[in-house]
């Protein structure tokens, strides 16, 4: 065989085994499309439009990027509400993440009914979810009472200020809420635990090491990967919380008269690009600490 006849039998090799790969996946791309790719296209579309609901449909007004503009210089609640809320993501994810961590640490020990406990914290993750979370937040079952019983406020703008106060104390009003939202976090940080090889904990026992030590020297490098995995998850998490304010305003422009959809799928777009943003941040950090870490190896 010459060479172009074995190229030519590499190309329909090749050829096929692509054919494959694409054939048990084309139900899914369909679907993508269908489902996802198309909507998302809509959605962009509709954000350089003034749409409205006429008898035979929608109707549609170019207007170029005038929603953005309005979302910025016009809106006066909605640049607010994004702030206010990113500033409570970036102390409530730290918050989550952490306490993740040390719960399970102390779930990752030997002890009698220990599935029973991770059972209880993984529960609220399947209950306190969509609807259910928001008429148990509106029932006051979210409410931490001793914040107003005891007056935490003036200690609070004592410590960190009067311009950080409303956010510091919105974030330990939702203190119940980080119990909640740290089920599946403390399940993928055990599972990091167990690819953390019991033999290198006996042999820097062996060697003298307290447990502490080894916590700082093996547990948490090992965990990094496990650390951004969590960030990440809890990041997307908090910004499609059933509660978000953002959600809420977007929501109520979309059914008013003189925004509507159009309007309400610019401010959806924005608040999408700030945690794309934020992810990418939390990627970029990540990624060069593990850089560094290699080059210190």
């Amino acid at each position: 065989m010459n060479a172009k006849a074995r190229r030519r039998v590499e190309r329909l090799y090749q050829g096929k085994k692509y054919g494959v790969g694409l054939l048990f996946m084309l139900p899914w791309i369909i679907g993508f499309c269908l489902f996802v790719a198309i909507p998302i296209g809509w959605s962009l579309f509709m954000t350089f439009n003034k749409v409205q609901v006429s008898v035979g449909g929608f109707k549609y007004e170019w207007i170029g990027m005038r929603n953005y503009r309005d979302a910025f210089l016009k809106d006066n609640v909605f640049p607010i509400e994004l702030i206010t809320y990113f500033q409570e993501m970036l102390l409530m994810v730290p918050i989550i993440v952490i306490f993740a961590l040390l719960i399970s640490l102390m779930l990752n020990q030997k002890f009698p009914g220990r599935f029973i406990y991770r059972a209880l914290f993984f529960l609220p993750v399947i209950f306190a979810t969509g609807q259910v979370l928001s008429e148990l937040f509106l029932q006051g079952a979210g409410d931490i009472p001793f914040l107003e019983q005891y007056n935490l406020l003036p200690i609070v703008e004592e410590y960190v200020g009067a311009q950080f106060a409303g956010t510091v104390m919105d974030v330990l009003g939702k203190a119940v809420l980080i119990l909640w939202y740290s089920g599946v976090q403390i399940l993928i940080f055990i599972a990091g635990f167990q690819t953390i090889s019991p033999t290198i904990y006996e042999a820097v026992r062996i060697d003298g090491a307290s447990p502490w030590d080894s916590f700082w020297k093996i547990t948490l490098p090992a965990c990094v990967p496990f650390i951004s995995l969590n960030v990440l998850y809890t990041i997307i998490d908090l910004f499609t919380f059933p509660l978000n304010p953002v959600l809420a305003h977007v929501r109520e422009n979309m059914f008013k008269v003189d925004t509507g959809y159009g309007y309400a799928s610019a401010l959806a777009w924005i608040y999408f690009a700030f945690i794309f943003v934020l992810i990418a941040l939390v990627l970029w950090l990540f990624n060069r600490s593990l850089k560094t870490r290699r080059a210190h190896t």
